[in-house]
């Protein structure tokens, strides 16, 4: 079979799932090449996926950085400070600080919040009009709920939603630019993020950025630098993967109409729905490590400083961890997907996107009556990002109050 799972075009149709297959079956720890001359090896196995991102000593996320293209050299210092481009010492503390954020606690306070804003974005969704449903709908969500937490004056929510954009979705025509426009972008962003940290500095607000930088980290305040760095991961994982999340997860719902009519009629199965969703989407097709040392894995010798990829998307398919893993099954349990990564950059925002989506689900069930495709959707062209750009829908009139 021929193997391409670095080309952007290897993903327009979804997850490539026959490449991923055969090289668990065939070749699970394979050497691809890369359009720099080099190459790297993919892993597409699960355990060998959870066994790296557990062994950060081995496996560095800051070295090099996470996306399997080298960065520009005066962009790499800029990502290395984001948390999922930072190795332990650096990555404990700032974590630590960002994740009493997300506590459980903190974010049953905030659900009824969240409700709100969701019932506002359905409520201006006209009824039986056709819709982009990724835009129009998934998107808003995510995007309100971030930048809320963020304090991030409304007039600025879609030019944070375009920067995200850009950034992740930079080798799709109708969404990227040119690798200058991308670089500004996260440029631009960062120093958004600085301007925020610098303006809330000794202030007592509630709001996330207040909350980060008035604190004490290890004997020293986060910097207005550090800070701008945490607000670009921040505020693009925010927006991206909810969305896709959202968007996918409804699209197999309108696949299978009897599982769509389940969860309308019983919204309590929407937690381990939600899971398997996470499964099936896997928002993120992949994170990159480097190795630090000589190593091994399942028998292959990986030596110090090449890198290595592993394949979330694959891994969630993986036949000896998932019986069936091609069926759509909303009552899948144990559901140990890798959509959130594994070990210390486990997603911060993990639960927080669960009650987002768990929220958009309970609010449209509430609202619509149903809903139609209008087209079939179609997937960002790339090759990290695993989602909808465009998924043509038609509402069904609002239910009877």
């Amino acid at each position: 079979m021929d193997i391409d799972v670095y080309s952007p075009d290897s993903y327009v149709n979804g997850i490539p799932h026959a490449q991923f297959a055969w090289l668990r079956e065939h070749a699970p720890v394979y050497w691809h090449a890369h359009p720099d001359g080099g190459g790297y090896w993919v892993l597409s196995k699960h355990a060998d996926i959870v066994a790296v991102s557990r062994d950060f000593k081995t496996f560095s996320a800051q070295r090099g950085f996470v996306m399997v293209d080298d960065m520009p050299e005066d962009i790499l210092p800029m990502v290395q400070n984001q948390l999922l481009g930072m190795d332990p010492p650096n990555h404990g503390p700032i974590r630590r600080a960002v994740i009493t954020r997300f506590t459980s606690r903190r974010l049953a306070a905030l659900e009824p919040q969240i409700r709100t804003i969701a019932r506002g974005i359905m409520d201006s969704v006209q009824s039986d009009a056709e819709i982009n449903f990724v835009d129009d709908l998934a998107g808003d969500l995510p995007t309100a709920v971030i930048c809320s937490l963020l304090d991030i004056p409304q007039d600025m929510w879609a030019q944070i939603r375009h920067w995200s954009d850009l950034q992740t979705s930079g080798s799709d025509p109708d969404l990227g630019g040119t690798p200058e426009e991308v670089t500004q972008a996260s440029i631009d962003m960062g120093t958004y993020g600085y301007s925020l940290a610098a303006q809330r500095r000794e202030g007592n607000g509630e709001d996330l950025v207040s909350l980060l930088v008035n604190q004490e980290i290890d004997g020293h305040l986060v910097s207005e630098m550090e800070f701008a760095s945490l607000f670009v991961q921040l505020a693009v994982a925010g927006n991206e993967t909810t969305r896709g999340l959202i968007s996918s997860g409804m699209d197999q719902l309108m696949r299978a109409p009897a599982l769509y009519q389940a969860l309308a009629e019983n919204p309590a199965a929407l937690p381990r729905a939600i899971e398997e969703m996470l499964r099936w989407t896997c928002p993120l097709h992949y994170f990159r490590r480097t190795a630090t040392c000589d190593t091994e894995v399942r028998g292959q010798r990986i030596r110090e400083g090449e890198r290595v990829v592993m394949l979330y998307s694959s891994g969630n398919f993986d036949e000896e961890v998932f019986a069936n893993p091609l069926q759509f099954d909303i009552a899948r349990d144990p559901n140990p997907h890798l959509a959130f990564g594994h070990g210390i950059h486990l997603c911060l925002g993990a639960n927080l996107a669960r009650m987002e989506a768990r929220i958009f689900f309970e609010e449209f069930f509430r609202t619509f009556s149903g809903i139609e495709r209008a087209g079939e959707p179609v997937f960002i062209r790339s090759n990290s990002i695993h989602a909808f750009k465009q998924m043509p829908v038609r509402l069904r009139g609002a239910q009877a109050a």
